[in-house]
């Protein structure tokens, strides 16, 4: 299955989340699209659920199934810890997140955008793979001539937080991968084990 690259505001509100993380998508219209979507009855199978939260996932880390799946079975050979935790930390290190969590992006497509064009740099090499796996320690920048990008400054200026296991040095204009993440730093709306049950009965 490919990339969705239809039109981001009508799925976010069929999925009941913000997958740009901005709110804006359900601020005027917290509902499904459609003509019955403020009064839908429709019961949804217990499967369903699993699967809608699959896809809530999914394309708010905007992996396409392959890629997903191939991550979710890679955290399940990890040995320490749950699952879940594990697959969400290895979302949350891929480059374009950490581009997007450290404020040089608004939303992680700007951010995939970003390092597939070669503007970003880890420990001062460039590197243009967005699925890149950061390590605790290493140094994520921009090349020089990046940073005054419009809207790397744009997305700079807008940035009022970063999470705990980052850090930045406004003077270098870099940021750090200090430790991984923890599971109540992350997505709060996402409900993990609903993947892993998913996951769990087709492969």
């Amino acid at each position: 299955m490919s990339r969705y690259t239809g039109p981001s505001w009508k799925l976010s509100r069929r999925l009941g989340i913000s997958l740009s993380g901005t709110g804006k998508e359900l601020a005027r219209r917290p509902y499904a699209p459609g003509d019955h979507g403020p009064n839908s009855r429709r019961k949804t199978s217990e499967y369903g659920l699993q699967l809608t939260e699959k896809q809530k996932l999914r394309w708010m880390y905007g992996l396409n199934e392959r890629q997903f799946r191939n991550l979710f079975v890679r955290a399940g050979k990890i040995k320490e810890g749950k699952h879940g935790d594990n697959f969400m930390s290895l979302l949350e290190t891929r480059l374009d997140n950490i581009v997007y969590r450290l404020g040089f992006a608004t939303t992680r497509p700007q951010a995939r955008q970003l390092v597939n064009h070669g503007h970003v740099t880890v420990d001062g090499k460039r590197v243009d793979i967005p699925s890149y796996e950061l390590k605790p320690g290493q140094v994520v920048s921009l090349r020089e001539k990046s940073q005054n990008l419009d809207i790397v400054k744009a997305a700079l200026e807008a940035t009022v937080a970063r999470p705990a296991f980052v850090s930045f040095d406004d003077n270098a204009v870099a940021g750090t991968l200090v430790r991984l993440p923890e599971r109540d730093e992350l997505e709060p709306d996402i409900d993990e084990s609903l993947v892993v049950e998913f996951y769990n009965k087709i492969l």
